[in-house]
């Protein structure tokens, strides 16, 4: 017998000062039987960082062919391509090759050691920013996970904050990899 999904919602309230993003999003989330609290609630932060009416979750773990979290035109062209963990670089050059631009979040313990083994290949896809978050934020995020939960989370000077019923967390994001800039 199949494992089924778990399905959550939440309230997403979400205060962007830098990039002038103030708005409410209710956001249904299923949990791939074979993912983390700590993985759902990353992709929930990916949401909140590009959230957009537009942004939809993608099947994520069940296909390879779709992002955690993707952006389409109305023509359907991929405006942005969204992953997190640890992907291969063949998989994110592909996307890369599909997308506008490819945004990955990568965390977890094996970050570190994947970034050095894979930086010189990553850099040279020009569409793609890679971001790591430490353990402590990944983790203050799975701490805050709830079937049903009421999220705030602000940007502001670079400053990120998430707060729920289940307390509240800075996050910690740092940037490996900006795109490319064009000359």
């Amino acid at each position: 017998m199949a494992l089924k999904s778990i399905v959550y919602k939440a309230d997403l309230q979400i205060n962007d000062f830098d990039r002038h993003r103030y708005d409410n999003y209710t956001l249904t989330i299923a949990q791939h039987p074979s993912e983390t609290e700590e993985r759902m609630m990353v992709r929930v932060l990916a949401y909140a960082l590009n959230a957009d009416e537009a942004l939809a979750f993608g099947k994520g773990l069940s296909s390879d062919d779709e992002p955690d979290l993707w952006l389409k035109d109305l023509t359907g062209a991929i405006r942005l391509w969204v992953d997190v963990g640890l992907p291969d670089v063949k998989s994110l050059r592909k996307a890369a090759g599909r997308a506008e631009q490819v945004l990955l979040y990568a965390y977890g313990k094996a970050a570190d050691i994947w970034w050095r083994e894979n930086r010189s290949e990553v850099e040279r896809i020009d569409n793609l920013v890679v971001y790591q978050l430490d353990a402590a934020s990944t983790q203050g995020l799975a701490a805050l996970t709830e079937r049903t939960m009421r999220l705030q989370f602000s940007v502001q000077d670079g400053e990120l904050n998430l707060s729920g019923d289940r307390g509240a967390i800075s996050i910690h994001l740092q940037t490996l990899k900006a795109a490319a800039t064009r000359s």
